[in-house]
């Protein structure tokens, strides 16, 4: 493979798309650096694709997993051995401080870790059954041929969450990575071919969602699509998955808030508050985009959150003194900066940041509101990045009201030291995740990861559930006697 311009694998080979057409992706931190060169591929290469990844399943299918898992284990040594390599990568095409990389492929890890471990035991059932001699039971099977259409946030991480499920189970796959981050995608595909993995197992085409991307939810040899981005897109993919009669998994948009009651520690929650705010730029599907606070720490509050703001230092991921990064792309920057925007016609108070630092890279201040009321667009749309907005309420009933009343339900958090309201909490807030004295952005792999109302549509990803999406069941009654 060229070093200057990035391939697609299709059927074990890198290749060039049928267009001919390249494409470039920029350094968010300085946008005159091309990171990569890439293919902008069509149909036909989608198609390709698939054709391959349905020529290599039925023997992939009928491996037993624990081989399966031999490939996936080898190509987790090879992602272990290029760990800085695709840290570096990430921070150069997302623009996510090193130490966040470098953490993404850590979490990266361990989510492929847990997926080998679950696809190996593909547990069924064995029940009892009312007939003598008969015995009944379960066992899981794969779908076939999916898609795995991948976000620039977290390039590599969700690659593995929803690539290795889906292989451990016995599909085959074709990855499209989104076109912000193709590098960092094409280096989990130079693992699994490192590691040995079968012609057309694994196939990798990058392009716009458009063509490339709309031909891996509508052609009919694809049985399911995992998708992270928007939730304009997903919506349309559901909408599209539905008449092939395919499974969709889908996650999409946050609005996430983080609660603080009059009780809470309120250092703690600053922190975390900072934490969850400002990390990958605001970036993260489960950014804290909203804190709403009870009025009587109001104030003190809001002095600890903006001391803390004051000392992030915006710059290029690569410099260790840099604590944040710029947001991924030009397009970014702009919908960001409208954002701010509106927010200061809407009446919002601007009470740090706001700005856009300098001409050369993507890099935003981070960004403070506060008099954000409910009905307002910054309360209520995703913004996805770094900009917060501080709400102030008079109880915690109000809080838990004004915390469900978006279109969103991906992740929240609540900071206090009662033990009735934070399990109330628990009880009430409307979302997948949730999240006690602990930032909104938590996970951990063992667990599903998932939304409710417009964030997130299907069977949850990660845990358990990452197998479930990827397999279905089938039914065995035996009569030996």
């Amino acid at each position: 493979m060229s070093e200057n311009v990035l391939k697609n694998f299709i059927n074990g080979e890198w290749v060039a798309a049928a267009s001919g057409t390249v494409t470039e992706q920029r350094d968010p931190a300085d946008l005159s650096i091309v990171t990569c060169r890439f293919q902008q591929s069509g149909r036909e290469d989608a198609r390709a694709a698939i054709a391959a990844a349905s020529a290599a399943l039925d023997s992939w299918g009928a491996m037993p997993a624990p081989r399966r898992a031999e490939f996936l284990v080898k190509a987790l040594a090879v992602i272990l051995r290029r760990h800085e390599e695709i840290a570096q990568t990430i921070t150069q095409e997302n623009g996510k401080t090193l130490a966040e990389s470098r953490g993404e492929v850590t979490a990266a890890v361990k989510e492929m870790d847990w997926q080998i471990a679950e696809g190996r035991r593909l547990y069924g059932e064995c029940v009892p059954v009312e007939r003598e001699g008969v015995l009944a039971y379960s066992i899981r099977q794969p779908l076939g041929v999916v898609s795995v259409i991948s976000p620039w946030n977290f390039p590599f991480n969700v690659i593995c969450r929803k690539c290795v499920p889906a292989l451990m189970v016995g599909n085959t796959v074709v990855l499209k990575p989104a076109s912000l981050t193709p590098r960092t995608a094409s280096l989990f595909v130079e693992a699994l071919a490192e590691a040995g993995l079968p012609r057309g197992v694994l196939n990798f085409s990058t392009g716009p969602g458009s063509t490339a991307g709309d031909e891996l939810v509508v052609n009919p040899a694809i049985r399911a699509i995992s998708f992270t981005g928007s939730t304009p897109v997903g919506m349309g993919i559901h909408q599209k998955a539905a008449a092939a009669l395919a499974r969709t998994q889908l996650e999409m948009g946050g609005k996430n808030a983080t609660v603080v009651l009059a009780d809470a520690d309120l250092e703690a929650a600053a922190d975390a508050v900072v934490q969850a705010a400002y990390a990958c730029a605001g970036q993260w599907c489960t950014s804290t985009s909203r804190a709403i606070v009870e009025a009587s720490v109001f104030d003190r509050f809001q002095e600890l959150l903006l001391s803390r703001v004051a000392k992030i230092r915006v710059g290029n991921g690569m410099d260790p003194q840099t604590t944040m990064g710029p947001v991924c792309g030009e397009q970014q920057t702009k919908d960001i900066l409208r954002y701010i925007e509106v927010g200061k016609r809407e009446g919002a108070r601007l009470v740090a940041g706001g700005r856009q630092i300098g001409a050369k890279g993507c890099f935003i201040e981070p960004t403070v509101f506060t008099g954000v009321t409910p009905g307002m667009v910054i309360a209520r749309e995703e913004i996805f990045g770094p900009v917060l907005a501080l709400m102030k309420v008079e109880s915690f009933d109000e809080a838990v009201r004004v915390a469900n009343d978006v279109p969103f339900g991906l992740s929240s958090a609540v900071f206090t030291r009662s033990l009735e309201h934070a399990m109330r909490f628990v009880e009430a807030t409307d979302v997948g995740v949730t999240h006690v004295n602990i930032p909104t952005a938590y996970k951990e792999p063992q667990l599903s990861f998932g939304g409710v109302k417009q964030s997130g549509v299907g069977t949850p990803e990660a845990g358990k559930t990452g197998i479930e999406f990827f397999s279905r069941h089938k039914v065995a009654y035996v009569k030996y006697r």
